[in-house]
């Protein structure tokens, strides 16, 4: 919303009105070979003259310009590169949608809350928790998003091309009060139907249309997301209740009286599955939960171009590399899981050559069967779990979110452990279940590698750190609480370690570091890592168009969050966009063409949550972020665009 070249930066309120007169106009269409075509006059190039594209990186906002830093900044620009030598410059802005509490159209001539949390029944849950200001929540924590077209969408109202956005809502962190409210509510999941101007691009929202949760149970902490082959949005549930001892928890406990009106009532084995979003030509959207994905924490997860193949990432301590191989092309609903295994060799050098995964095999199963488990079944029926040691040799030790545990499946409950139990049960197996907070994957299809962000590299992946286990392969000296990108070498022709053949031309085989970054002692601002590198990656986007890896990060080392763009050929990193500070960057997408267009979609969460990190800057900033985003209640949703200044219409 604001540009680092600008001699003034204007309030939020003027800055929207602008936004929403200007043309803003998206990236031009790479996937045909044109730029802005249509659009600019004395068009750059004619069909088939594209080369290449880069980013100029921005500067990392600072105090002397204290309003870019409580607000989304950006002073980059997309460099490309004609087959006749010749290059065009294009500065880049970001147009949001709307801010999460705005009202918003809901198709119908009314107004909807937009990130606005239901109950089971779909009704407005309330908070009451200061007397006099009682007012539906609404989320702070926009997240997982994809844009998409159907051939016949119909929706009324749009004058363009409709286009569809969904966007999901992880949670809230604080009530009117202050109090905390993570993980308290069900996540909602919204459709928005989009206008597409067809000769700018632009994108205007139309309709907003909350999903019905209620025949998926409601949904527990929806994170990362992404687009599968066939168009649906894959959703997820990360940070599984930990299902035998969530009688304690006073969170789901908290989450289940949101839902259903009663603390009891909820399932733990209802929640840490994937969802799927299937969006209808009218605007609206059902939802199906598949069971049978593996009940970890999942984040966002990436199909392979068999349609069947599913790269997982599993944001936890003590978490794994796991993968589905669905028994057919674009239905999730069936399929076999692994967890990946690794040799030596792991390192998080990008120098160093790496190591092997293997793959054991965990079950094979359907959604449906694994539903009716979940729906029969209680804890101690599947294994039983003890947190002290039983001195009793039947029990195996194993770590679970950095904690050692004692478990012991019961008999004849493998398929059970394996599909609702995921982690505990990978570990007993024999899966490497050291990484901490492995986040975003992605895939690059031409060079068949794909990407696995590590938020930080610490705890279970340090020697002597808390969840550590020897066995994992995974053995760091020292935290590298910056993180870094892996990189998975992709094959074919591959067996488990049980011998039996793998269905899937798309398996990592090997993983090496691809980019790190690097922590630091605290610099004038703060910023525990070096902000002119990586820190805490989170959200992974691959385009195959710009041969760019777009890196969102989730980081308590910088103070200002950063969308990166990484080119894989050159090796290129630039800073493309500045999240307000305190906040998370999210909702990272990256379509390469829809109807012509190239679209950067990008949201951010928690502005203002504040830390120790923040102690210069508290005092600064707090008024302005307050300002800016209804006093840290609210969130943007949006995409990057190129600035109209730089654009000639036609």
């Amino acid at each position: 919303m604001s540009d680092l070249a600008s001699p003034s930066l204007p309030s939020r309120r003027t800055a929207l009105k602008f936004l929403a007169t200007a043309p803003m106009l998206p990236l031009g269409a790479l996937a045909s070979g044109s730029l802005l075509s249509g659009c600019a006059t004395g068009g750059p190039a004619a069909a088939g003259n594209y080369l290449s594209s880069s980013f100029a990186s921005m500067a990392a906002p600072s105090l002397a310009n204290a309003a870019a830093m409580a607000t989304t900044t950006v002073g980059s620009s997309l460099q490309v590169q004609l087959k006749d030598n010749s290059t065009q410059s294009y500065k880049l802005a970001y147009q949001p949608f709307f801010v999460t509490g705005d009202m918003v159209p809901d198709g119908k001539g009314g107004t909807i809350l937009s990130g606005g949390y239901v109950d089971i029944n779909n009704q407005p849950i309330i908070d009451r928790s200061v007397p006099g200001k009682e007012r539906q929540m609404f989320s702070d924590s926009p997240d997982g998003t994809s844009l998409l077209g159907l051939p016949n969408a119909n929706v009324p109202g749009v004058k363009g091309k409709a286009v569809f956005a969904v966007v999901q809502f992880e949670y809230t962190t604080r009530d009117q009060a202050g109090a905390d409210a993570y993980g308290n509510l069900p996540s909602p999941i919204a459709v928005l139907t989009l206008d597409q101007d067809p000769s700018t691009g632009k994108l205007s929202l139309v309709k907003y249309h909350n999903v019905d949760m209620s025949k998926a149970h409601g949904l527990w902490i929806t994170c990362g997301a992404s687009l599968s082959p066939w168009n649906t949005h894959l959703s997820s549930e990360e940070y599984e209740p930990d299902a035998p001892f969530a009688a304690e928890s006073a969170q789901f406990k908290k989450f289940s009286k949101n839902v259903y009106g009663d603390e009891n009532k909820a399932n733990p084995y209802h929640y840490g599955h994937l969802p799927e979003v299937t969006v209808h030509p009218d605007g609206t959207g059902t939802v199906k939960k598949h069971y049978n994905m593996g009940r970890i924490s999942h984040e966002l997860v990436q199909v392979m171009p068999d349609n069947r193949t599913v790269l997982m990432g599993d944001d936890a301590t003590n978490s794994g590399l796991f993968v589905f191989v669905a028994d057919r092309e674009k239905d999730l609903s069936s399929g076999t899981l692994y967890v990946g295994k690794l040799g030596s060799g792991f390192s998080v050098n990008p120098a160093d050559q790496g190591a092997k995964i293997s793959w054991i095999k965990l079950g094979h199963a359907n959604s449906a069967e694994i539903e009716k488990m979940a729906d029969t079944l209680k804890p101690a029926d599947i294994m039983t779990v003890l947190k002290a040691d039983p001195s009793d040799a039947s029990f195996t030790k194993v770590f679970y979110n950095g904690n050692p545990n004692w478990i012991k499946v019961k008999p004849g409950m493998e398929k059970a452990a394996a599909f609702l139990e995921t982690h505990r049960y990978a570990y007993l197996m024999g899966g490497s279940m050291g990484f901490s907070k492995m986040e975003g994957t992605t895939v690059n299809i031409k060079d068949k590698v794909a990407y696995s962000a590590l938020q930080n590299m610490v705890d279970s992946m340090v020697k002597t750190g808390k969840g550590w286990n020897a066995a994992s392969g995974i053995a760091l000296d020292k935290p590298l609480v910056a993180g870094g990108v892996m990189a998975h070498k992709l094959e074919g022709g591959q067996k488990d370690l049980g011998g039996s053949a793998i269905n899937s031309e798309w398996m990592p085989v090997h993983t090496k570091a691809l980019i790190i970054g690097e922590d630091i002692a605290a610099d004038v601002l703060g910023n525990k890592a070096d902000p002119n590198k990586i820190a805490n990656p989170d959200n992974l986007k691959f385009s195959e168009k710009m041969r760019t890896l777009f890196i969102g990060e989730d980081s308590g080392s910088h103070i200002n969050n950063f969308i990166w763009a990484y080119n894989v050929d050159t090796r290129q990193l630039s800073r493309l966009m500045s999240m307000p500070a305190g906040a998370e960057a999210t909702g990272l997408h990256v379509v390469d063409d829809l109807n012509g267009w190239t679209y950067i979609m990008s949201n951010f969460q928690h502005a203002g949550d504040w830390n120790s990190l923040h102690g210069k800057v508290q005092a600064v900033l707090d008024p302005l972020v307050r300002a800016n985003y209804k006093d840290r209640f609210g969130a943007a949703v949006g995409y990057l665009t190129a600035d109209p200044s730089s654009i000639k219409l036609g």
